[in-house]
């Protein structure tokens, strides 16, 4: 069987994995559900990964699981509660590996998003699309709940209520442009400069001090969810002091000072 996905270093500390089912524009069958969970595994504890880029093969990103063809794992809906329940756990994950890597995650959307996979890009930290790309939550078309994998979640945090309510409640396809208006993605970038753009991103983010990173995206996911002001600037303010005395910090401040332009 042909590897469902392609994990490719082009520079030092970047990793871009790549959906790779193009023939079914990336769609999540059994094969890729299993090897993407244990890749994830794999760069979570790898430190030599700053910044990792998550993308499609072909022309899609990926069109949600493959329902036609998923493979021996899919359920029939007579099939045990439980054992329904720990297949939309295990698809869950996917997400919440994503979300829990050390370093940042790029999503570079480059063409339908749908499905399990709006909730893998949801769970990025930088998302960027090609002008063509599309997204769509398409499981409430199936006489399912819009509501999956952390969608409910995180849309309304990077969209607002009202906006993820009209999109998962109609599950209508929303395009690039508004997309890109609804602060879904921060930047739309023609089809054939969409891994560049991405590689560019990732490069800066390896670049910089990785304590710094890290404790920048962690902070960003906690403090979206504090209780108040004194909290968030309680976790700021500890990790400011951390990073401070670290080696790499004190060689960054050498060679540009405080208050310096960068």
């Amino acid at each position: 069987m042909p590897d469902t996905l392609q994990l490719d270093r082009p520079r030092d500390g970047v990793v871009v994995l790549r959906l790779n089912r193009p023939e079914r524009l990336n769609a999540i069958n059994e094969a890729m559900r299993n090897e993407l969970a244990g890749r994830l595994s794999d760069l979570a504890g790898d430190d030599s990964v700053r910044a990792v880029v998550l993308t499609g093969a072909g022309r899609g990103f990926c069109s949600g699981i493959d329902v036609r063809d998923f493979g021996p794992g899919m359920l029939e809906a007579s099939a045990p509660a439980l054992d329904r329940m720990r297949f939309q756990e295990r698809m869950a994950a996917l997400a919440e590996a994503v979300r829990a890597l050390p370093a940042p995650v790029i999503a570079a959307v480059n063409g339908p998003c749908v499905g399990a996979g709006l909730a893998l890009c949801l769970a990025a930290d930088i998302r960027i699309c090609s002008a063509v790309a599309s997204f769509g939550n398409a499981a409430i078309l199936l006489g399912l709940s819009g509501a999956e994998m952390g969608m409910s979640y995180h849309l309304p945090r990077i969209v607002g209520t009202s906006v993820a309510a009209d999109w998962m409640l109609t599950g209508r396809t929303v395009s690039a442009a508004e997309a890109d208006r609804r602060g879904l993605v921060s930047e739309v970038v023609e089809p054939d400069r969409l891994c560049d753009r991405a590689l560019e991103l990732a490069t800066h983010l390896a670049d910089l001090a990785p304590l710094g990173v890290q404790l920048t995206k962690r902070a960003l996911q906690v403090n979206t969810d504090a209780g108040d002001l004194a909290a968030a600037l309680e976790l700021e303010n500890r990790n400011q002091v951390i990073t401070h005395a670290t080696p790499e910090a004190a060689a960054r401040r050498q060679r540009r000072p405080l208050g310096q332009t960068p």
